[in-house]
């Protein structure tokens, strides 16, 4: 039962601990951000699957289930920065760090659909 008292002083620790809010502006920039970047990443997802001319590769496969995956990421970051509790500065670092892992996908994403265009991989 060793690990329960851990979790009840990391308890007692979040309810101790003063709540610091943001400064003013900082969630409406966050919001901002991961929208222009849904928009994005929604727009090169239609081009990408449906416009682009030319077969499907495993590579095009690929780059299109991490874009996938990016704007699921976008989609959380947004639903966290919409929540009362992200004014929170402890809430607000984990939205980021959502944010970060969605910006990281999509850029992954573009590469490598850059790769499969010009058939750099040949699968």
């Amino acid at each position: 039962m060793a690990g329960d008292d851990k979790t009840e002083k990391s308890q007692k620790a979040d309810k101790e601990r003063p709540r610091v809010p943001l400064p003013i502006g900082y969630r409406q920039g966050i919001i901002t951000a991961v929208t222009v970047l849904l928009g994005f990443s929604l727009v090169f997802l239609r081009f990408w699957s449906f416009e682009l001319p030319g077969r499907w590769t495993i590579s095009a496969v690929i780059a299109a289930g991490v874009a996938a995956l990016s704007i699921v990421f976008q989609m959380v970051t947004l639903w966290r920065s919409l929540q009362l509790e992200d004014d929170d500065v402890t809430e607000y670092k984990k939205t980021l760090r959502w944010f970060l892992w969605s910006a990281i996908l999509l850029l992954a994403s573009l590469a490598c659909s850059y790769a499969s265009f010009l058939q750099v991989v040949k699968w």
